[in-house]
């Protein structure tokens, strides 16, 4: 058994004592229908749905689309930015009235691994508050920075320690929690990828959905897991200037 499952299920009594089980599962829209097609109606509220892919598949599109459906009905929207990836202008193409929205949206930019922690910290107090949605956007990027610096079983613990914090929130407050995520090429197999995090972000993600790239700018969303739709399921789309659309 990895860390990472140890870790987790070492957490879950706590925070299924602390939570109230029954409560109903609902869910917010993804801002397109092509996601909440695959995911049968949208991100669930009380869990963290990690999107994962290459640099330039999409993933922070995803997220926008996410950020500017929640905001323009008038929640509030907790951005955290690790890789300066939030375009205005890319906003601007996908919401006509982007003023109303940045209005709704707090936004959090650490440069350093330390810094992401304290952004996660600060989220407890800014949770009592209307917040509808919290992204990461990378939840990886100063992660694997640090371990050139740090040790592996270290900074996979404090990793560990952000998703547990990020879940308490999400099943005490109700509150999705929408993660993008880089991917790898093990050495066994270029071929294939694996989500950065290992099984810290398996284990810690109730919803796991891979992007991938294809020819002629296709994109295909696969639902690689999640705990109420059997199976895996996929769309493909194409990114156009107001989001994405269906192929």
């Amino acid at each position: 058994m990895g860390f990472g499952r140890k870790y987790f299920e070492k957490k879950a009594t706590k925070y299924l004592n602390t939570t109230n089980i029954t409560k109903s599962m609902d869910k917010i829209s993804t801002g397109t229908k092509i996601m909440d097609s695959l995911l049968e109606g949208g991100y669930e509220k009380d869990a963290i749905t990690t999107i994962y892919g290459p640099a330039g598949s999409g993933k922070t599109n995803l997220l926008l689309l996410a950020a500017v459906e929640t905001a323009q009905k008038g929640q509030k929207v907790v951005y955290i930015d690790t890789e300066g990836g939030f375009s205005i202008t890319r906003l601007k193409q996908i919401a006509p009235s982007h003023d109303k929205i940045l209005k709704n949206i707090i936004f959090f930019k650490p440069t350093t691994f330390q810094e992401q922690k304290k952004a996660f910290e600060k989220l407890k107090e800014l949770a009592n508050t209307k917040i509808g949605l919290i992204i990461v956007d990378t939840i990886s990027m100063l992660y694997r920075l640090e371990r050139h610096e740090e040790g592996i079983k270290e900074i996979n613990r404090a990793l560990g320690e952000q998703i547990c914090s990020l879940t308490e929130i999400a099943r005490k407050k109700n509150i999705p929690i929408l993660i993008a995520n880089q991917v790898y090429s093990p050495f066994e197999s270029k071929e294939q990828v694996k989500i950065v995090g290992g099984d810290i972000m398996t284990y810690g993600s109730k919803c796991l959905i891979e992007i991938q790239t294809g020819t002629k700018g296709t994109r295909k969303a696969i639902l690689r897991k999640h705990r109420s739709i059997a199976g895996e399921k996929e769309e493909t789309f194409r990114i156009v200037q107001k989001g994405i659309e269906k192929i």
